[in-house]
């Protein structure tokens, strides 16, 4: 018997929560079952993390978190449970499967079967946001070769198991060199270890709409953060609905299991809800333990039930459904069906399910570090570039120069354009003229010049080459 964490949330989630857990019980599956309240009541009672310490001691004791749907407040410094509990757990890996259903759930993609496998804890969702001056605020986004790496190993082992044949990888790395540069390059080295998978990579904007219109083109694809939060929500919706897709959310310690959708709260209470995207969660998480029986015996009873027409009122289609049906009875149906099979849909079998090769990750030896230069960001409410140029130059000294300043990434300075439109947001760049390498000191030097001339310094950027490569960006148009 294995003890899980289960929370109820809000909105629709208590409903289909208690549907779910009804049809795991009745297929058999071996699990003791730990209630914690998240969410909403929590985060009105004045913890503003949604989740009390004794709750997250639970989670980390059993491992397992089956999680309904919450809400999250809006404004007053509320943080996303889903994010804090991804990343406080170390949920590096993102599972969503995006299979059609048709006939028996309308889509324009008919054979339709990818796997979206997005990392969960860094990129943007970092959350780390600063207001720098007036106009400009600015957010973060953090990429890490561990987290590149964990989550494209995590692709090609899941790609393994599950009998899959090509692995793809979207960024945009042909804007952003650096972050998306560093994903695209760590996928390349670890494809290498697959040569039986095959692998690809597409630039994100054209990747994703080949992908909303040829979906049957991929089979798993890896992607960053937020890329992944986007498209996995797109995959799910034209395989027929959101409502109908689960996510994992894999640990090296603990997994947390749950729906795509949010907490629907204008559903609440009215025996309306599908809890389809729950239960496909709960039945990941019954594969993960151990659970292939029952997980089994709940997919093939699922896909019967749809298969017989008997939808709930976000999938029912006048004259393909057969029976228009509340959460309820819905999940009933799925009990009656346990231990059928689809005659049309494919039936699954996790029989043969092998446990993931997932070794712990690795450092690199540390590369030769060599400090170049130093990006200072400046809040000035001027518009001409060479003003402000004129007034920078001033405190480069010791054979450190100013040499660009860009507004909104793009060069202003020298020889701007008079067209290029100006935030009160400047980037002024600081090198020595023979490229060799300046100390700490240096900087610290170039920001007393700079209050020494008034100039309203807001943050510095270490300019770095490893091993003698560039690691910075250079400004558009430079």
């Amino acid at each position: 018997m294995r003890k899980i964490t289960v929370a109820k949330g809000d909105g629709i989630g208590p409903e289909i929560m208690d549907a779910t857990l009804g049809i795991l019980l009745a297929a058999g599956a071996k699990i003791e079952i730990e209630e914690i309240e998240v969410g909403e009541k929590v985060y009105l009672a004045g913890n503003t993390a949604g989740i009390a310490s004794e709750s997250w001691e639970t989670i980390r004791r059993n491992k397992i978190f089956l999680k309904a749907p919450i809400t999250t407040p809006q404004g007053g410094g509320y943080k996303s449970l889903n994010v804090t509990t991804r990343k406080f757990l170390g949920l590096y890996s993102n599972v969503r499967p995006c299979k059609s259903l048709h006939p028996f759930i309308k889509t324009k993609h008919p054979i339709m079967d990818l796997v979206i496998i997005r990392e969960n804890e860094e990129d943007l969702y970092a959350g780390i946001e600063h207001q720098q001056t007036d106009e400009v605020v600015q957010c973060l986004k953090l990429i890490s070769r561990p987290g590149c790496g964990k989550i494209v190993r995590y692709a090609f082992e899941y790609a393994k198991q599950q009998n899959r044949k090509k692995v793809t990888c979207f960024t945009k790395d042909n804007i952003m060199k650096q972050t998306d540069g560093l994903f695209h390059r760590v996928f390349d080295e670890i494809a290498k270890e697959y040569p039986d998978i095959e692998n690809e990579h597409w630039i994100i904007d054209i990747g994703a709409a080949k992908m909303a219109d040829t979906p049957e083109a991929f089979d798993v694809i890896v992607m960053p953060n937020l890329y992944g939060d986007v498209l996995s929500d797109v995959a799910a919706q034209i395989t027929g609905s959101v409502g109908l897709a689960g996510s994992a959310n894999i640990g090296e310690e603990c997994s947390m299991f749950e729906a795509i959708h949010g907490s629907a709260p204008r559903r609440a209470g009215q025996n309306l809800a599908n809890p389809s995207g729950l239960l496909q969660g709960a039945i990941m998480m019954l594969n993960h333990i151990g659970e292939t029986e029952a997980a089994e015996k709940i997919q093939n009873a699922w896909l019967k039930t749809l298969e017989d027409g008997i939808h709930t009122y976000d999938v029912f289609e006048e004259g393909s459904s057969k029976q228009k049906v509340g959460t309820k009875e819905f999940a009933q149906a799925v009990i009656e069906n346990l231990g059928q099979k689809p005659s049309i849909l494919k039936p699954v079998s996790y029989s043969n399910n092998l446990a993931l090769n997932l070794p712990k990750y690795k450092k690199r030896p540390p590369a030769k570090k060599k400090l170049v230069g130093v990006d200072i960001f400046v809040h000035w409410n001027g518009v001409d570039p060479d003003e402000i140029g004129e007034n920078l130059k001033k405190i480069g000294k010791n054979g450190i120069e100013l040499t660009m300043i860009t507004n909104r990434g793009i060069k202003v300075w020298p020889d701007g354009f008079s067209e290029t439109f100006c935030t009160d947001h400047w980037r002024c760049r600081f090198k020595r003229t023979n490229g060799s390498e300046i100390t700490k000191q240096n900087i610290n030097e170039l920001l007393k010049y700079a209050i020494d001339e008034n100039i309203d310094t807001i943050k510095t950027e270490n300019l770095y080459e490893f091993d003698g490569v560039q690691a910075y960006s250079m400004g558009q148009g430079q």
